[in-house]
């Protein structure tokens, strides 16, 4: 998938050392690019990809949730100082085009809302990444409005639960409103669980974790594949979509590991670890981590910490750290800064991810507790 795609210069330098200087100079440099070549100089707007072949003159929100997570994590690396808590808080605020409050529940809408744009479905999945951005925002900063919004957008999550009791696998949260699609995903369940998990903890309001163990049961019960990873989807035919994507397993273990912090019972950090073991032993076979698509990824690493600040294992950040190096030496263009992970333009996705990535390697594990 990478091999021979925009290889460095044999005299470019690429810095191996790990450790949190390197990666946070990484990160710093990949975000640095994402912002000179995606900015659309309008209300810190970001195009999709780049070069963008697109008809939408900005991105769509999921995209767009990345790079907000991104800027994030940069602001949380110890040290990051004013300008990095300032560029977290401008991606924050660019969320607002997105947001509809015409519709009960509110939610964002997959694209902006005019006048800039002419709106879209609300997905599930879309809204649950936010959730988790503003969660992480609010436990870094203390900031009120960022956990009212994470309130709102769980009304929103769970009124997207399936009550047709008739459908195969009954349950589940639906992965859209959009018409065209019925599906009850791992994506919208895993997410979903984990931020009800969060808004219990940091409100204890038992509605939220009844919620969350819910959606964590029916994902167990209906995506659970026999190899011990999560299938993609079910539609309401029965049939199940059985590619088993990174980031279905990141935030199924991460569901578990924060039910677990928030319950005390020990079956779902058993069921976070061995999740994590199975997981890590199949994408380490074959390639098929490197096969993965990068905004995948650096969701399953995420999750992986979060676990790790329950349960530590150092073999997380060594795969994460191996990924980070490779890509930086076999994807990474060091004339832009840019990562092409395939032929066309660079997605807003993809170096989003890697910023992630790169940023949370510079976390001292005493921060992990605060990821979503």
């Amino acid at each position: 998938m990478l091999a021979g795609l925009h290889t460095p210069a044999a005299n470019a330098k690429v810095d191996n050392v790990s450790g949190p200087h390197s990666s946070a100079a990484k990160a710093q440099a990949s975000y640095q690019a994402l912002n000179k070549y995606f900015d659309t100089g309008n209300q810190g707007l970001l195009l999709e990809e780049y070069p963008n072949t697109q008809q939408n003159p900005y991105s769509y929100v999921w995209p767009y949730s990345q790079a907000a997570v991104a800027a994030e994590n940069l602001a949380g690396i110890p040290g990051s100082g004013r300008k990095a808590d300032k560029e977290a808080q401008r991606r924050l605020d660019a969320y607002q085009p997105y947001w509809n409050a015409t519709t009960t529940p509110k939610g964002y809408d997959s694209y902006l809302r005019p006048p800039l744009g002419q709106g879209g479905d609300k997905f599930y999945d879309d809204n649950e990444w936010i959730g988790l951005n503003l969660i992480q925002h609010y436990q870094r900063t203390g900031d009120r409005s960022s956990l009212a919004r994470a309130k709102e957008i769980f009304a929103l999550v769970d009124y997207g639960w399936d009550t047709d009791a008739s459908h195969p696998c009954a349950g589940g949260t639906f992965w859209t409103q959009a018409p065209w699609s019925q599906d009850r995903n791992t994506i919208s369940n895993g997410p979903g669980a984990e931020l009800g998990a969060h808004l219990y903890l940091l409100t204890h309001n038992k509605a939220y974790l009844t919620s969350a163990k819910r959606m964590y049961a029916w994902a167990q019960q209906c995506m659970l594949a026999p190899n011990g990873l999560y299938w993609d989807h079910i539609d309401l035919a029965g049939n199940v979509e059985k590619t088993q994507w990174s980031y279905n397993q990141g935030v199924m273990l991460g569901a578990g590991a924060l039910l677990y912090k928030a319950t005390h019972e020990k079956k779902y950090l058993t069921d976070a670890k061995a999740l994590a073991k199975a997981s890590l032993a199949f994408y380490a076979a074959e390639d098929r981590l490197w096969k993965q698509p990068t905004r995948f990824n650096s969701i399953y690493f995420k999750n992986l910490l979060i676990l790790d600040s329950i349960d530590h294992d150092r073999g997380y950040t060594k795969v994460m750290q191996a990924y980070s190096d490779r890509a930086w030496k076999e994807a990474r263009d060091p004339a832009t800064g840019l990562f092409h992970f395939a032929d066309g333009p660079v997605q807003l996705l993809e170096q989003s991810g890697m910023v992630q990535i790169d940023a949370l390697l510079a976390w001292p594990r005493s921060r992990y507790d605060e990821l979503a």
